[in-house]
């Protein structure tokens, strides 16, 4: 499949292009700076890899965004970029779950060697808490969604309840978390201790592999209906919560 994928949602900027030529499947990708340079970044460094490919944006079967949890601001560029580019060349729009890259991207670093397994994504949210799903993943490559997207603490990362299969699999751990949030990460969690933690990002790679599983499923939608998935409704406090939260704790102390 000739497939576009991009994630602007972390620190990081991920991009890939997969082409399917008489050699075979290729793939070109670049790694860079997100945040605030995403903005700028993003579309010339996917021009640039669609050069390399040689490819058109309408020879794409699809673009592919990540489509959070992660960055508001980060989310908001990858889909409406991917809604402009995706409009002007006719094409579908395949929104990804950037918890999902995760383990995707985790199971192929350092877990190629295992048929099968459970993975429970966890990325950075900012004010104290963690974006966490959870996953399992067969011998044929396809995943299921055992726990889906939700905020925790990081203390209050627990051990999901197992299916099928999946019961007798070790619990792994894979994200950006524990670079911030170290062994506060799960430590309420009388699994936490041996718990293998896997560092990944949602890499645009992993979710050109994820791709024909999630288009076979009828997860594409149209430029105009594209959507980031935010999981937290508001970033900030109110002044009246924040003046709240003062008055309150004036009056527990002693």
């Amino acid at each position: 499949m000739n497939l576009l994928a991009f994630d602007t949602g972390t620190e990081s900027m991920s991009i890939a292009v997969a082409r399917v030529g008489q050699d075979g499947p290729r793939l070109w990708q670049v790694e860079a700076l997100g945040g605030a340079r995403a903005s700028t970044d993003l579309i010339p460094a996917i021009l640039d890899l669609l050069r390399q490919a040689d490819l058109r944006l309408e020879q794409l079967e699809a673009i592919c965004f990540g489509a959070g949890p992660g960055s508001f601001t980060g989310l908001r560029t990858a889909c409406s970029v991917a809604q402009g580019l995706a409009f002007g060349a006719q094409v579908p729009v395949l929104p990804v779950d950037s918890l999902l890259a995760v383990a995707e991207e985790a199971r192929a670093s350092a877990l190629s060697a295992q048929a099968s397994g459970v993975i429970t994504a966890v990325l950075d949210a900012r004010m104290d808490e963690l974006y966490v799903a959870t996953y399992a993943w067969d011998a044929t490559g396809a995943w299921t969604t055992l726990q889906p997207s939700t905020l925790v603490r990081p203390e209050d990362l627990a051990r999901p309840e197992r299916h099928g299969t999946a019961g007798d699999a070790p619990w792994l751990l894979a994200g950006n978390a524990f670079a911030v949030y170290g062994d506060r990460v799960a430590a309420d969690s009388p699994f936490g201790a041996t718990a293998r933690r896997i560092a990944a990002l949602p890499r645009a790679a992993a979710m050109l592999r994820l791709a024909p599983q999630l288009i076979a499923a009828g997860h594409t939608v149209a430029a105009q209906d594209a959507l980031p998935s935010y999981i937290r409704d508001k970033v900030a406090k109110t002044t009246a919560e924040r003046m709240a939260e003062k008055a309150a704790a004036v009056g527990a102390k002693p």
